[in-house]
């Protein structure tokens, strides 16, 4: 299975992995607690062990709250570019159900993947973020909504099973009908 965050396909992050379940503080978190809210310093990074996180942004005119991404078990979970930097966070982070996250601190980390062995690792990182972002935003344009749930579906089956309808059409930016109709087209052949 290919997992839905596809900027860590690719991607050897078991020395920044274990690092974390080595040196982070293990800290539990209740579905519906933050990790960060907007306009906070961002300060952690977490590396999920289990559970999973919504990322949110506020929409002011509309006044709705989308979700722009989840962080998954074995998934790092943070606002990483404002992290690294101490600068406010641009997203709201969420526990979609009580998690466990090995947290490090962000001045921490930026330490570590300054370091000669890891230097190689932060700009591949980024890279395959900036990479990850381009390709969702073109999709928005390329792509119709059924044809980006079906994708979705091909690259997180067991997300139907974790996250409710409503989130999953929130970060399609779709309203829940929609998504409701397009699974019953798939599911019945309409």
């Amino acid at each position: 299975m290919i997992s839905l965050n596809s900027y860590i396909e690719g991607l050897d992050l078991s020395a920044l992995k274990a690092y974390c379940v080595n040196h982070g503080r293990l800290t539990q978190y209740a579905k519906g607690d933050y990790f960060i809210k907007a306009g906070e310093e961002s300060r952690y990074i977490g590396l999920v062990e289990c559970g999973y996180f919504n990322y949110k942004v506020h929409n002011s005119s509309e006044q709705i709250d989308y979700i722009t991404g989840f962080a998954f078990e074995s998934e790092f979970v943070g606002d990483y570019p404002n992290c690294l930097s101490g600068k406010k966070s641009e997203v709201t982070i969420v526990a979609g159900t009580s998690c466990k996250v090995y947290q490090l601190a962000g001045e921490e980390l930026c330490k570590l993947l300054g370091s000669d062995e890891m230097r190689d690792i932060k700009q591949a990182i980024s890279d395959h973020l900036f990479f990850q972002i381009y390709t969702q935003y073109l999709d928005t344009y390329r792509m119709t909504t059924r044809e980006r749930y079906k994708r979705l579906l091909l690259r997180c089956p067991e997300i139907v099973q974790s996250i409710n309808l409503k989130d999953i059409a929130s970060y399609l930016k779709v309203t829940p009908t929609t998504i409701s109709n397009i699974r019953r087209e798939i599911t019945f052949g309409l």
